[in-house]
């Protein structure tokens, strides 16, 4: 129960909360208005920050979603130039992420990172459609039991970087955190011969959610 409540904080969020705990702090002495402003800021960091545990289907016949947030767009596209994909077709799930959700992001299936590919780019407001080609960007080739799959953090209007936290070659299980985004983004999930069990509109949540089955 207190877990759920007091979620522990991602490590991206430790200097954040650190600095935000101390200007706090000092501004509590020059006014009690400001103060409560401050602590409200405060509260907020580290409720972005948030890296509560999920727990997933554990089933790889399933795709669960690979961020919170809402389903912004789903289309059928080319894979993506970067990853030397554009001659393959894929459904795409885009999830938009404000501020106030989770930004971890995890894997939809087992499988092992075949190639990471980063993007430097612009900060276009995310839920743009054209933010998936232009904004600063982070491509993961999943390969999995029986075909592969694409991730893609994308950097948002606020958010200023993308953290990477695995590696080429590694293997992950179902559910395994892959990385956050800081401060409002966008993570575009490709993937073929599925079934989708989602639609535009509906909120999800990171490792929990059933995106697809077979």
């Amino acid at each position: 129960m207190i877990n759920n409540i007091f979620p522990k904080i991602h490590k991206e969020g430790h200097k954040f909360l650190a600095i935000s705990i101390l200007i706090t702090f000092f501004g509590l002495f020059i006014s009690k208005g400001l103060g409560l402003i401050l602590i409200v800021i405060t509260i907020w960091v580290y409720y972005f920050f948030r890296d509560p545990e999920r727990i997933s289907i554990s089933d790889d016949s399933f795709f669960v979603s690979p961020a919170d947030g809402v389903i912004s767009q789903i289309s059928e596209v080319s894979g993506p130039v970067e990853l030397n994909l554009e001659n393959k077709s894929f459904t795409r799930v885009s999830i938009f992420m404000n501020v106030f959700d989770c930004h971890v992001n995890r894997v939809p299936t087992s499988g092992t990172i075949e190639e990471i590919f980063y993007k430097p780019g612009k900060f276009l407001n995310a839920s743009l459609d054209k933010s998936s080609k232009e904004n600063e960007r982070n491509y993961y080739k999943i390969k999995t039991k029986d075909s592969e799959i694409i991730l893609v953090q994308i950097a948002g209007l606020i958010a200023r970087r993308i953290v990477c936290e695995v590696k080429k070659d590694q293997s992950l299980n179902q559910g395994d955190r892959i990385g956050m985004i800081r401060f409002g983004s966008r993570v575009d999930f490709y993937f073929n011969n599925k079934k989708l069990l989602v639609k535009v509109g509906q909120n999800v949540i990171a490792g929990e959610s059933l995106i697809a089955k077979e």
